[in-house]
């Protein structure tokens, strides 16, 4: 025997629960994925902060120094200044990677 009116509108409301329920899980999903990308963004920025803070210290450190040879630092200085491209380099790839992960609608 034939399905019912009342069965066919039972399998649509079942089906509508249950796509539902997957739009909520994508949504908690996507939700979880912005609060890792602000963690990220976070993350990053302190590193750069780190970096920056301890770079300095570094070259005043040098700068300072009494017992560095004249020629030592140059080389030194240059390092140093290598460093902080070499950081902000990454610093800068790390952000535009975060910010690619997620593309807003």
């Amino acid at each position: 025997m034939g399905d019912t009116e009342h069965e066919f509108l039972e399998k649509i409301v079942s089906i509508k629960t249950k796509s539902n329920k997957k739009v909520t899980e994508v949504k908690d999903d996507f939700g979880k994925m912005q609060k890792l990308k602000a963690e990220s963004l976070r993350k990053t920025e302190e590193l750069m902060q780190a970096a920056e803070h301890d770079l300095d210290k570094v070259e005043q450190a040098i700068v300072k120094s009494k017992d560095l040879a004249s020629e030592s630092k140059p080389r030194l200085s240059a390092e140093l200044k290598a460093a902080k491209e070499q950081i902000t380099q990454k610093y800068n790839d790390l952000k535009k990677r975060i910010s690619d992960a997620i593309v807003p609608e």
